[in-house]
């Protein structure tokens, strides 16, 4: 009988799946991912609704963004087009001092996303005036939003999945990198980069099965405030995807098998904070 129980702990300890939930309780992934989710609807949303609607190429708008991020078709994504499609004039409508306050609040969520990478590599806060790299960072993000999207009509199958994929691994790569101010080595992070992606391929395939027949049901039963609803549950999920993929990185790094031993006592001595 022992015999038999004896291979599981082993197996467990190398998995060292209880570290992961450790850092993933630490982190308070959960609040973590509501946190961005809220931040995402209420910061970045008006953002990038100004951003789509200066399309030249006028592909849809941000309902469109979002219908294809969360893997709508049919029905459903014509019932999140039509309630939150905002109009054409949003752009002339748009005053300076709006403009600099879309500004603001993109950066007080990339902010929030550099916060919890600094969390995740027990890294000390950067100061405020690297403020350039969350403008940058939120610069990027809108930037690789909108050529996300119009893949959709320019490319099909095969071709846009290892585009998107690629696209998506080098995004989250960088942003990692970029935002966590060169502080971790670029190896280090490309583990994070690739579950991060893995997660929201994932998370799409959950979104296509369980949100498209989920917002054409809160559309009849809530109206709008149903659909918004099935969008911030969304978020929620891609914020908890964005934290959980660099945690499982970091994990990856110091608990996989061939990256233990010397390798990982000179990574945790490398970012351990100073003092």
């Amino acid at each position: 009988m022992h015999r038999f129980l004896l291979p599981f702990p082993s197996l467990w300890d190398r998995l060292a799946a209880t570290a992961l939930v450790r850092h993933g309780r630490e982190l308070e992934l959960m609040h973590r991912s509501m946190g961005f989710a809220t931040l995402a609807l209420v910061t970045l949303a008006p953002l990038l609704i100004v951003v789509a609607a200066a399309d030249p190429l006028g592909r849809g708008g941000f309902a469109a963004w979002l219908a294809d991020g969360m893997g709508l078709s049919g029905r459903s994504a014509r019932v999140l087009t039509d309630i939150i499609s905002p109009p054409r004039e949003v752009v002339g409508t748009t005053s300076v001092w709006g403009g600099l306050l879309l500004a603001v609040f993109g950066v007080s969520f990339a902010a929030s996303v550099q916060n919890g990478y600094e969390r995740i590599w027990s890294l000390p806060s950067g100061p405020w005036h690297r403020v350039w790299r969350q403008v940058t960072w939120v610069v990027a993000l809108s930037t690789y939003l909108y050529l996300e999207v119009q893949t959709r009509t320019t490319l099909h199958g095969t071709a846009r999945i290892v585009l998107s994929t690629v696209t998506g691994v080098f995004f989250f790569w960088w942003a990692q990198h970029f935002l966590l101010g060169s502080s971790i080595r670029w190896r280090d992070l490309l583990p994070g980069a690739v579950a991060t992606m893995v997660g929201l391929i994932g998370l799409r395939g959950f979104s296509y099965l369980v949100f498209t027949p989920l917002i054409l049901d809160n559309a009849i039963s809530y109206g709008t405030v149903g659909i918004v609803l099935v969008v911030e549950s969304w978020l929620i999920g891609v914020g908890f995807v964005v934290f959980g993929g660099a945690l499982f990185g970091r994990w990856f790094l110091e608990h996989h098998w061939w990256t233990r031993g010397e390798r990982g006592e000179e990574y945790l001595d490398r970012t351990a904070p100073p003092g």
